[in-house]
């Protein structure tokens, strides 16, 4: 039998203390990965507020929140359980997706835990008029799978990216009829109403409207019917580390129900 040469051995013993040393690295890259999560949710379920901290427009019965990655991680059943006077939580909306191929990165937990927490959730995609909305809607499809209680899928459009509102109208209207046709439920359009009005106006009516302005004590001042209405960026609620987006339903339960998916 050969006997191993120096070299050989040499080199054994430098392949065995790489792989240790890479073991060791992944390890600690795996243990450092579990305390950052573990500091965030830590800092999120120690997140306790008195009140929302804004001005809450009055005479609506079903409030709610929308969240994406910029709330870092939330803590659902913290937010959930949160009452001030005879407010609640009932409803959040949650982004899911990016025009071509992004999705947000607190998506699936959120997703999955709003749900778990008890809360009514509702999925959006973020727009860009520069892509083709049959693809960006093909890409929320393949990312979001709802279900009954849900409320329907939601597109955010804020800006027209240097598109002409001719073309911007053309992809919003391919993005809507693709998701409708897919899932059956016309789809809630979001927006500012400067935006609203100056870009969208008559050609999307018939759709539900949930509508940004803030700074406005009773509504937001706009024409037509919407059913909406984000009040607030700067709210504070139980479970979330920083602001929030707050946001009122322009009707009672009833016809909140009517709208989640069947």
């Amino acid at each position: 039998m050969a006997t191993p040469t120096t070299s050989k051995i040499v080199r054994r013993q430098h392949r065995f203390w790489l792989i240790w040393l890479l073991l060791m690295l992944l390890l600690s890259v795996g243990i450092g990965y579990w305390w950052w999560q573990k500091t965030k949710m830590d800092a999120a379920e120690f997140a306790v507020y008195k009140g929302f901290q804004i001005p809450i427009p009055t005479g609506y019965e079903i409030h709610g929140v929308d969240v994406s990655k910029y709330q870092g991680f939330v803590a659902w059943k913290k937010l959930q359980q949160m009452r001030e006077k005879d407010i609640r939580l009932h409803f959040a909306f949650i982004k899911a997706t990016e025009g071509l191929g992004k999705i947000d990165a607190q998506f699936e937990r959120n997703w999955h835990e709003s749900k778990k927490a008890g809360m009514v959730r509702g999925a959006y995609h973020f727009f860009l008029p520069t892509k083709d909305g049959k693809a960006q809607a093909k890409h929320f499809l393949r990312t979001v799978t709802l279900a009954p209680g849900d409320l329907p899928p939601v597109l955010d459009i804020e800006q027209l990216y240097g598109v002409s509102p001719e073309k911007m109208r053309k992809e919003i209207k391919a993005w809507l009829t693709t998701v409708e046709n897919a899932t059956g439920v016309r789809p809630i359009l979001y927006t500012y109403v400067n935006f609203y009005e100056r870009f969208l106006g008559d050609d999307f009516n018939g759709y539900t409207l949930w509508a940004a302005h803030y700074f406005q004590p009773e509504q937001p001042r706009i024409q037509r019917q919407w059913h909406f209405w984000q009040h607030s960026e700067k709210g504070r609620v139980n479970g979330v580390v920083g602001p929030i987006d707050m946001n009122v339903f322009n009707g009672d339960s009833t016809e909140f129900a009517k709208l989640l998916l069947q």
